[in-house]
């Protein structure tokens, strides 16, 4: 009897929400914090700038069912007033305290409105931020190489005036290298003309006196042959003298002997 009584007055509660259903005996309540109350669910929103929002207030809030209407149910169901008050009193607390758990952990349309606003205020603040920064950065970023490519130049136009210096200082050294070699070669030729007639002079003494001597070379073998011939005839004189000697003496003896 006390259950179908619960059960009754459970119905009577919550008949007025649209997302309850009328519960039977071999129902289960469903939880309070289940009941859609076109709440959204919203994460906590940790900003520099945020703005805190004031919630209903406790006496503000309206409750979903009608105080006095249920005692009256109540009473009429066999209850007592005194019950019936305890009863709604208890209903009360425990309708409150979910409201309570649902205000402080949910957000309504209005203050999440509210939020999204501030929210996409500080986007915009951000992407103004971040333009001007952009446009900060690019212009350093554009002065940075203007004067990069200004240093560029000028170490440009110094490595062609170094440039240009060493190319004149190398072909004044190459031409000056090419007039002393010139000379040089000048001078070489000179001294082997010098050289070359020098030594065909020293070839015509050479072959002058060879001429002379080989000329008295020949006279000198000439006399000599003369002289040898004149010296075997002399020989040959004193040969024939000493053997007619001979012969007279060999013959003188002979006779001597006869």
């Amino acid at each position: 009897m006390f259950y179908k009584h619960c059960t009754r007055l459970l119905n009577v509660c919550f008949r007025n929400n649209r997302s309850c259903h009328t519960l039977l005996p071999n129902q289960v309540l469903r939880p309070w914090c289940m009941i859609n109350k076109d709440f959204h669910t919203a994460a906590v929103l940790r900003s520099y700038d945020m703005r805190r929002v004031d919630f209903t207030p406790l006496e503000q809030r309206k409750l979903t069912f009608d105080t006095h209407a249920l005692v009256k149910d109540l009473q009429a169901s066999g209850f007592e007033k005194q019950q019936a008050e305890i009863i709604v009193t208890a209903l009360v607390t425990l309708t409150t305290g979910n409201m309570d758990t649902v205000y402080r952990d949910m957000v309504t349309t209005s203050h999440q409105e509210i939020a999204l606003q501030q929210i996409m205020a500080h986007l915009d603040a951000i992407r103004k931020d971040m333009v001007i920064l952009e446009k900060s950065e690019f212009a350093n970023l554009r002065a940075e190489n203007e004067k990069i490519r200004n240093e560029l130049e000028q170490f440009k136009h110094q490595l062609m005036e170094e440039s240009m210096k060493i190319r004149a200082d190398a072909k004044l050294d190459i031409n000056l290298e090419s007039s002393r070699v010139t000379d040089m070669f000048t001078e070489q030729e000179k001294k082997l003309m010098e050289v070359g007639t020098e030594f065909d002079k020293k070839n015509a003494d050479v072959d002058r006196s060879t001429t002379e001597a080989t000329k008295k070379i020949d006279i000198e073998v000439a006399s000599l042959k003369t002289l040898l011939e004149s010296l075997k005839l002399d020989t040959i004189r004193y040969l024939a003298a000493f053997v007619f000697a001979c012969l007279a003496i060999a013959l003188g003896f002979y006779r001597l002997w006869k």
